[in-house]
């Protein structure tokens, strides 16, 4: 039996975050043996985070991330909030944005990537968070962009520090112009592209779905009306909706009396090329996760009193 001194359970501590008596019990467990002793917590943990595994993870934080011509942006989820100011949180969050500019813009790319400073992969780093500070956590989504020549520009919206926060943006430009004029433009759109939520680019990209939903409703908004009226009322609605959702036919908010697709234009001339606005996206925090509410306790308690709340 080896014998296990605080010296040891103190590195132990340290390099997995695991509590002072998980890590006396990990290294009594495995003889001493340091790294059989980091597994063996990481199993451990595993097992801690399978049973959090069901709690419906809403908060957290979108990260951004670029490197030249390249830029990701990760939403990573928490229960609650407070985990989302977490300094550890916020590290992992961080490392696995930038890890994602190595990958293909996959979940299943970043889960299965090496996490640097451990021998872990992202997903199991994540998993060993999950056990350290007791919440469900999940890398919910990631997206890659790319220009061959160009900029992709960032902005983060109600940022915590730097690159992470509740809304995350990228826009790519694609323009042999001048890389300042660019990258200027390119954050104004950005902060556009966080203040109005486009659905798509343009009308084309706009799914089918979507536009057989906008034309139901002119429809029944125009119910009676004959076969040649109804189809003019439906073309001309559709563009109406598009110039509202798409992103180059939006009124620019930094000048409204502008398009986007007007503002890329005159930019040119600054730039001193063409400028095409190759692709975006747009994350906020938790959209389409449907939340648990919140226990009316008034309630309970009254129920199990027998009176009425």
């Amino acid at each position: 039996m080896a014998n296990i001194t605080a010296a040891m359970v103190k590195e132990l501590r340290e390099t997995t975050s695991a509590g002072m008596m998980d890590c006396k019990a990990a290294l009594a467990e495995t003889n001493g043996d340091m790294e059989a002793a980091i597994d063996w917590l990481r199993k451990k943990g595993l097992s801690k985070a399978a049973k959090k595994a069901g709690r419906v993870a809403a908060e957290g934080l979108v990260a951004v991330e670029s490197s030249g011509h390249t830029a990701t942006i990760l939403e990573v989820n928490s229960e609650t909030d407070f985990v989302a100011r977490n300094d550890q949180f916020q590290a992992f969050v961080r490392e696995a944005a930038k890890i994602g500019l190595m990958g293909n813009g996959t979940i299943e790319s970043l889960e299965a990537a090496h996490f640097p400073g451990s021998q872990t992969t992202v997903k199991d780093r994540l998993q060993e968070l999950i056990a350290t500070i007791g919440e469900n956590m999940t890398l919910r989504r990631i997206a890659k962009l790319e220009v061959s020549k160009g900029v992709i520009a960032t902005y983060v919206h109600n940022a915590v520090t730097e690159g992470l926060g509740k809304i995350g943006v990228l826009v790519a430009l694609e323009s042999e112009g001048d890389v300042t004029v660019l990258g200027a433009l390119g954050r104004q759109i950005a902060m556009h592209v966080a203040a109005t939520s486009p659905v798509a680019l343009d009308a084309s990209g706009v799914d089918q779905a979507t536009i057989e939903r906008e034309s139901a409703i002119l429809r029944d908004k125009n119910a009676g009306k004959p076969d040649h009226v109804m189809q003019k009322i439906i073309e001309s609605g559709l563009k109406s909706y598009f110039k509202e959702v798409t992103l180059l036919e939006q009124p620019f908010v930094h000048d409204p009396s502008k398009t986007v697709t007007q503002v890329l234009k005159e930019a040119e001339s600054k730039a001193g090329k063409p400028v095409t606005l190759k692709a975006f996206v747009r994350y906020a925090l938790g959209e389409g996760i449907e939340k648990e509410e919140a226990p009316d306790f008034a309630a309970e308690v009254a129920a199990q009193a027998g009176l009425k709340a």
